[in-house]
């Protein structure tokens, strides 16, 4: 019985397995790294490459280390700033007036006054 355009026993990006013998995986070591919450993660990494000294944890996003006693602290999140916050630290209030007033007369010579 024909059922349309359907390949018995494939299925939609199916490729012919590789015999073991043609290819081989690269040699690799797992290190594992810590967080301050208690979290531990196992990574694979090449090995003759140099592991990274921290990771973000996969579970909460804090930075983990390899020292399981002495994990490394919470990363301190930066308080949202405003533009105008940005601004008053590179100008002082001096200088914040005379901006505004050199924008001031240039919006009145604009407008006629």
């Amino acid at each position: 019985m024909h059922h349309g355009n359907v390949i018995r026993g494939a299925r939609v990006g199916s490729a012919p397995e590789r015999p073991p013998e043609r290819y081989a995986p690269a040699p690799r070591r797992a290190v594992v790294y810590w967080c301050r919450n208690g979290h531990w993660m196992e990574i694979l990494i090449a090995a003759e490459a140099d592991a990274p000294p921290q990771w973000d944890c996969r579970r909460c996003g804090q930075p983990a280390g390899r020292d399981a006693e002495n994990p490394p602290g919470r990363q301190r999140a930066e308080p949202y700033k405003t533009h105008l916050a940005y601004v008053k630290e590179r100008r002082t209030d001096e200088e914040g007036a005379a901006i505004l007033a050199e924008a001031l007369a240039a919006l009145h010579r604009r407008r006629g006054r």
